[in-house]
């Protein structure tokens, strides 16, 4: 067996990554003396991925929205066995999520690992669907769609994404809609399935006190074969514009106070890599170092009842969006809102600190090294970064590299009143 081994002298990680025989990227870091083991099973699409050229095929087709997390559902049912029975079994617990750019199957365990691995490749590439049982999930997804709908939290979220996006999908529920879900049909998710769930499109990392050899043999006699399998798909994307789509939008619902979430759309899109990395890490050095706790202006604004415990602010982005949300409790949004446009007067160098830079940095420095302790931690990291064309081993450097002027750079950039909307639900 062929593999390469990535060694990070700073941490003393090491992976150890190879290909399986049908072309699943294997990731493996070991963990002498961890009792816990931990794997990971990802496709490289998410939400988001609705128009595209199926494989084999060469004409773009549209899908339902709401098909990646339909297909995450479905692909637990099997003719006569429980998946969760079968894992609970052995001792071990699994999971599934999906979210705008990936989706992922997880399970960990103390005990069994392999019988787990085994599992965990057989069910995710050997969908069970039928006429029958698509119908029957349309149902329980519509009551799940339903059911976030009536959440204010969610919807203030959704609502915002819909203020600041035209047209990019983002924008869009996880889940779709009642109306898109209904239009799946059983050969709408093989066709998607067969694309997206290729396994040159799949990754698997697994971490833990485990024999390299082993893991990857129980990999080849587990997967199923594929008759084509694609280095690429070809996936499509609406033209966003720059600009905010709307400034205000509000709604009312069964909520006891206002809620309200405040976003700056990113107009710095179109790569990944270290870059896409290095701007996520800065952008949320700023938000802390503009909005934490132990910032003046969060500290005022608590203390005059405008904010509570609640109120919080994050960078997430992806290669083709991103945003700063800001958002919390509060009987008077509209306020902090005019407060937080009051901080954009300001020059950057005032309002952004050298010393708080290099203490959040130190701070995010020691995180980051406390979380590669965690097996946790690194496995849900892991394929999210290297989805994005990075290694969660080169981290450390990137943090390290980080100066006070990127941090002054980018607020001047991103953070403008022409980038920002405002999301309010309001009691009923």
């Amino acid at each position: 067996m062929s593999y390469k081994e990535i060694y990070n002298e700073t941490i003393d990680e090491r992976i150890l990554t190879t290909v399986s025989n049908n072309g699943i990227k294997i990731f493996f870091m070991p963990k002498k003396g961890y009792t816990r083991k931990y794997a990971v099973f990802s496709t490289d699409y998410g939400s988001i991925d609705n128009v595209f050229v199926p494989l084999g095929e060469k004409e773009k087709i549209e899908v339902p929205e709401g098909i990646a997390h339909f297909l995450e559902h479905k692909l637990f049912e099997e003719e006569e066995a429980n998946i969760f029975e079968e894992f609970s079994n052995i001792g071990a617990q699994v999971n599934a999520y999906t979210n705008f750019t990936q989706t992922s199957y997880l399970f960990y365990s103390t005990d069994n690992f392999y019988e787990g691995l085994e599992l965990l490749i057989r069910f995710v590439q050997n969908p069970y669907l039928t006429e029958e049982n698509v119908e029957k999930e349309k149902g329980i997804i519509a009551q799940e769609i339903r059911m976030y709908e009536d959440n204010p939290n969610w919807k203030v979220y959704f609502n915002l994404l819909r203020a600041m996006y035209h047209q990019h999908p983002v924008r869009i529920d996880i889940a779709g809609t009642v109306e898109s879900i209904n239009a799946i049909t059983k050969d709408i998710l093989y066709k998607t399935y067969n694309t997206f769930y290729n396994p040159s499109n799949m990754v698997l990392f697994v971490i833990g006190d485990l024999s390299f050899y082993e893991l990857v043999r129980v990999v080849n006699e587990a997967e199923k074969k594929f008759d084509h399998v694609s280095d690429e798909i070809l996936r499509f994307l609406p033209e966003e514009p720059d600009r905010i789509k709307e400034r205000i939008v509000e709604e009312k619902m069964m909520t006891s106070m206002p809620i309200f979430t405040m976003g700056f759309k990113d107009r710095d899109v179109g790569y990944k890599g270290k870059e896409m990395i290095k701007k996520d890490v800065v952008t949320n050095l700023i938000l802390d170092m503009l909005f934490g706790e132990s910032t003046n202006f969060y500290n005022e604004l608590y203390e005059e009842g405008l904010i509570d415990g609640s109120f919080g602010a994050y960078f997430s982005c992806k290669e083709s969006y991103g945003h700063s949300i800001i958002g919390g409790q509060s009987n008077e949004p509209e306020k902090v809102y005019e407060r937080v446009l009051g901080l954009l007067k300001l020059p950057a160098e005032e309002l952004l600190k050298e010393e708080d830079f290099i203490r959040l940095k130190k701070n995010e420095l020691g995180n980051f090294l406390l979380g590669m302790n965690s097996i946790e931690f690194i496995a849900n990291n892991f394929t999210d970064l290297y989805f994005s064309d990075f290694l969660i081993t080169d981290y450390l450097e990137l943090l390290k590299e980080i100066q006070y002027q990127d941090i002054i750079d980018r607020f001047n950039f991103h953070f403008k009143e022409d980038n920002l909307s405002l999301s309010i639900i309001r009691p009923l």
